[in-house]
């Protein structure tokens, strides 16, 4: 699949590197198709990383991907370049009169706050509220899970023991739910959090379906109102060292971590980890993109998305 992103997006010669097909401004000009239009809402605080390890997982279908990327205007991010922000971000404010096939909220470091204690929290609600009327579908991942669920449906989120991090088996339930479809019985998972949502409160809500889950970390995909919300409670689209660079950030911050479990062969640090959850990882987006997102959206937008000259539809 063509994923379409600005002509000098830094990440773009790096996905080109990789062999992922990557369409600029351009060439997608003479795409006469009707692509899916994805916003990204960006939290995480190194926002080149996540663009990139989205990019790579969203570029596995035939179909063609116009990505936005949004910012919160409420908060501003420290770890980034602020032109490179000003160059290939919007804001929410921008973009709150189009509509958007798909939807996708990052994690964020934030977790140990209280919702409402988050610096922008109010902006993200608001998006979200947004979302119910102008998305055909919401993927939220990690925090941006617990903050999903927390809004949309009242499941508080808990504190954990002590700090999952590591590479976790998980299981499928209702392997004919089109978002697990072609998973393999199990699978593996990079999890990274200190907090986490209960079984129980789930099951108890009638909106809401677990169709995959671990007996170590819990539920994992979690799907809302049919497939309008999708919660992901872990990280499939990290890349191989992220986990690596958690660790050894938390070890130069003194914060005394765990190993990741079942990340280094022999769990030694010195040992360079392997990736084991790739392909699940781009099922997962597969799956969402073609059953969730392009099965249900609107062929036809309104004029105020800019789409509407957009002439056949892809296979």
């Amino acid at each position: 699949m063509p994923i379409r992103i600005a002509n000098d997006l830094p990440v773009k010669k790096i996905l080109e590197a990789e062999n992922i097909f990557v369409m600029d401004e351009d060439r997608a000009m003479t795409q006469d198709i009707r692509p899916l239009s994805i916003l990204i809402l960006n939290l995480m605080p190194l926002k080149e990383d996540t663009e990139l390890q989205l990019m790579r997982s969203l570029s596995n279908t035939p179909l063609q991907v116009n990505i936005t990327l949004i910012r919160t205007d409420s908060y501003e991010s420290k770890h980034v370049e602020k032109n490179h922000m000003e160059r290939f971000y919007t804001t929410f404010e921008e973009i709150k009169d189009k509509k958007y096939d798909g939807l996708i909220i990052t994690g964020a470091p934030v977790e140990q706050l209280e919702f409402e204690d988050v610096e922008y929290w109010k902006e993200l609600t608001e998006i979200m509220d947004w979302s119910e009327r102008n998305v055909t579908s919401t993927l939220h991942i990690c925090w941006g899970a617990q903050a999903g669920l927390y809004y949309r449906y009242g499941i508080p989120k808990i504190q954990l023991p002590e700090k999952i991090s590591g590479v976790y088996k998980h299981y499928t339930f209702h392997k004919k739910t089109p978002l697990v479809r072609g998973f393999d019985d199990s699978f593996l998972v990079p999890q990274s959090r200190y907090t986490g949502v209960r079984r129980e409160d789930i099951q108890a809500n009638e909106h809401l379906e677990i169709v995959s889950d671990s007996n170590q970390t819990g539920p994992y995909l979690i799907i809302g109102d049919g497939g309008k919300n999708i919660f992901v409670t872990g990280h499939p689209e990290y890349d191989t060292l992220t986990l690596d660079l958690e660790y050894k950030r938390d070890m130069g911050r003194g914060l005394n971590p765990n190993i990741p479990e079942n990340y280094y062969p022999d769990d030694n640090p010195e040992n360079p980890p392997i990736k084991s959850w790739r392909c699940h990882a781009n099922t997962l987006y597969t799956n969402w993109l073609n059953y969730y997102v392009y099965q249900n959206t609107p062929y036809e937008w309104s004029e105020k998305t800019g789409n509407n000259h957009m002439l056949e539809k892809q296979g």
